[in-house]
């Protein structure tokens, strides 16, 4: 009994090893008909003369790609701030992305790079940046590895899909974001604003004193939230509140996963982190559907009920003809998750940025605060309307130079579906396509050699005069790819600093650590702390 008990241990010990065996030999065999693969584009780009870093075999660039971050992080810490809290300076880029900043000055703004099996093209160079952004060609799209890891986040919505997909998806939505139609909302934005400005003279009499310290950016995401639920959902931030908190928990989670240069994994190991990630996809799309049900449900009761974002994307996906009750279903939850999270992140971290730069520059808030009362005296309230606030030029400047120094988006990115080509470069199709915008924005040659400071006043005749080359500015990317809500987050923008800075005059408290963070966007790592005073 026992030898048949041993006999029966060592077949399933020399089975177990077998196996073994033959998954490491496919995984091996995908590797190397992968890199073989990569191997071709990388020498396609360099017979055209695209230079890079010498890749090994299998990982690439990734090994020297973590080398290098280490060595830039024991020998320049990330917080920015010097012993007296003072921000040494806005040029972050070396800390972030620091393997970018050495390879650009050695093989200059246009290189080839691999991360394991993906062959990369690193493109700084402003007149190909434009090429590419403005390319209509829809064998341009976003990088499949990228949307595949981000898709438990945003589905197959606008922000992620390609093709005919994505432009049907562009078409429906872009019409909701026009310059009048955000006008309608600006009401909307006001309300929202109300309660954070009432905490803030809370925190001022609760203090006893004249002054208050305020974390900004958690308030921020509040007030950003609120609006996109208002102006697109039809509901209020408090009803929709666990949707965004779990969002923003999914975010986390897939950032701290590298998944821009991470090595490719093998999908059938489910980690504890996926498997949260899966959990909480489920749990976003199942409160989602309750909002739209909700939302359905509010709108049968009225006669003609006032059409938002979300009954349009209903309509549409109701009416298609291409698609079933499961499909529609899913493209209606899908571009919500992509509205929730990007209507509402991206803004409140360039709210966060702004209201830390006119901290440091306090004459910039005097200059907003006289134009404010100037272009506002006919209110009552001194508060903004449409008019008056397409007029105001200082504040647009602040926003337009904060987007610069910190772009919530830190890269274009795009990858070639099908062979093109980009000014005199083939690219293989496969080759991902990367543009870091903060280089972009910081470069001398284009900006000049105070690229790094706080300027708002290069902004004085627009966008075209601001520096040499105008389409090296892109904190919303540019053409075909241009963000859908780029009206809409300049508008809400400019509206609360406004309110903001007509109500309180404030400074950076001593709290504040400058350290910014990439976890999808580049935000402050630690918060925005500020000391508030009552105007």
């Amino acid at each position: 009994m026992e030898e048949a008990s041993n006999e029966n241990l060592y077949i399933m010990i020399i089975l177990s090893l077998l196996i073994c065996g033959v998954v490491k030999f496919v995984i091996e065999l995908y590797k190397n008909n992968l890199w073989v693969k990569c191997e071709m584009q990388r020498r396609k780009l360099r017979k055209q003369g695209i230079k890079g870093p010498s890749p090994s075999f299998l990982y690439g660039n990734v090994s020297k790609m973590d080398k290098i971050r280490a060595m830039v992080a024991k020998e320049t810490p990330l917080n920015s701030s010097n012993n007296n809290g003072e921000i040494v300076g806005h040029d972050y880029t070396s800390s972030l992305f620091p393997y970018f900043e050495q390879w650009r000055k050695e093989f200059g703004r246009v290189y080839t790079y691999s991360t394991g099996n993906r062959q990369h093209l690193y493109v700084n160079d402003p007149e190909l940046v434009r090429e590419m952004s403005q390319s209509m060609t829809l064998v341009l799209g976003k990088p499949s590895y990228i949307t595949k890891t981000l898709a438990p986040m945003l589905g197959n919505g606008i922000l992620r899909s390609n093709g005919t997909v994505w432009a049907q998806q562009r078409k429906i939505i872009a019409a909701q974001f026009f310059m009048d139609k955000v006008k309608a909302m600006m009401e909307l934005m006001k309300e929202a604003a109300q309660p954070l400005l009432g905490k803030w003279e809370s925190c001022i009499e609760a203090q006893e004193g004249p002054i208050a310290e305020v974390r900004v950016d958690e308030d921020l995401r509040t007030v950003s939230a609120d609006v996109i639920s208002r102006a697109c959902f039809g509901s209020s931030y408090y009803k929709g509140k666990m949707i965004f908190l779990k969002l923003r928990t999914l975010q986390k989670l897939i950032s701290n996963q590298n998944f821009l240069f991470k090595l490719p994994t093998i999908g059938f190991l489910n980690t504890k982190s996926q498997k949260e990630v899966k959990s909480l996809e489920k749990e976003i799309e199942s409160l989602i559907w309750e909002a739209v049900e909700e939302r359905v449900e509010e709108c049968s009761k009225k006669s003609a009920p006032e059409k938002d974002l979300m009954q349009w994307i209903l309509d549409d996906a109701i009416n298609s003809q291409d698609l079933d009750k499961e499909s529609s279903k899913q493209l209606i939850v899908d571009n919500c998750k992509n509205i929730y999270f990007a209507g509402h992140e991206s803004t409140a971290v360039a709210a966060s940025w702004c209201l830390m730069l006119l901290a440091l520059h306090p004459e910039w808030q005097h200059r907003i605060r006289d134009e404010v009362t100037q272009l506002c005296q006919h209110n009552n309230d001194f508060v903004p309307d449409a008019d008056s606030l397409l007029k105001m030029k200082s504040v647009t400047m602040v926003i337009q130079e904060t987007l610069r120094l910190y772009p919530p988006a830190a890269f274009i990115s795009r990858e070639a579906l099908e062979e093109f080509q980009i000014g005199s470069i083939g690219v293989p199709k496969g080759v991902c396509l990367w543009t870091l915008i903060p280089t972009l924005h910081r470069d001398p040659d284009i900006w000049g050699p105070d690229s790094n400071e706080f300027k708002p006043q290069r902004f004085a005749n627009g966008v075209t005069n601001a520096c040499k080359v105008p389409q090296a500015y892109v904190p919303f990317g540019l053409g075909a790819r241009l963000c859908l809500g780029k009206n809409f987050a300049m508008v809400q923008l400019k509206l609360l600093l406004c309110l903001i800075i007509s109500r309180f005059s404030f400074s950076l408290s001593p709290n504040y650590r400058h350290a910014p963070a990439y976890r999808m966007i580049v935000e402050p790592q630690h918060g925005v702390q500020i000391l508030i005073k009552r105007i």
